[in-house]
């Protein structure tokens, strides 16, 4: 797959930067101090559901919850690139194992406070979804790996994790802010990039999912 067009990429950084408070990707020898996160509260939010719990109906179309949400859509249908990552307890995850169902691929780090942020909520839509074909894959860069299933654990976040400590797949996927979060369709192309965070538990969160399972 190649990168989103540069343009593109640079248009989408500014605004997101201005409106939602995105961490810049800092050179490898070491992180910027990161931007304050913004406050994820908002009217109409989602409130956490049970585990495995149905989805509420929305009320809002595809192409609306993608306006709603502010999200970026490919200028052509390209597949998404397919990756194997390691995960911090083993074991690795594949992409392409996943085909038939909706991915969404985030990229983190646990020194960036708009991607923890936003995490909680990632989770609960990971556990709303997650028996109707919707899984994600949150893939940290940090350097230190040693760092990251300590921090999983001390948040209860559930939802696949991988690792890429030295920003190869960030880097393949031109990743410049954090975090970014990449929508992948069930027939494994890429569907709509999100730079910066989101209200992943609103109702426009639910029916991206939603229509795009369907």
């Amino acid at each position: 797959m190649r990168p989103l067009p540069a343009v593109l990429i640079a248009l989408a950084l500014v605004a997101s930067a201005v409106a939602l408070g995105v961490v810049a990707v800092a050179p490898r020898e070491g992180p910027t101090p990161p931007a304050p996160a913004p406050r994820m509260s908002e009217p109409g939010a989602v409130a956490p559901a049970p585990p495995g719990a149905p989805a509420r109906p929305s009320g809002l179309s595809l192409a609306d919850a993608i306006k709603e949400l502010d999200l970026i859509r490919p200028v052509r249908t390209k597949l998404a690139e397919d990756f194997t990552v390691p995960a911090p307890a083993g074991g690795t995850f594949r992409l392409s194992e996943q085909r038939g169902k909706v991915i969404m691929v985030n990229f983190w780090a646990t020194w960036c406070p708009p991607c923890l942020e936003e995490m909680p909520a990632m989770e609960r839509l990971y556990r709303r979804h997650r028996d109707a074909g919707f899984t994600l894959i949150a893939v940290s860069v940090d350097t230190d790996a040693k760092k990251v299933a300590p921090f999983l654990h001390a948040h209860r976040l559930t939802f696949p994790v991988g690792l890429d400590t030295g920003m190869d797949l960030a880097n393949a996927y031109a990743v410049r802010a954090l975090p970014s979060s990449f929508m992948v369709a069930r027939d494994g192309t890429l569907a709509a990039l999100a730079i910066g965070p989101r209200h992943w538990d609103s109702a426009a969160a639910h029916a991206l999912v939603e229509g795009m399972v369907r």
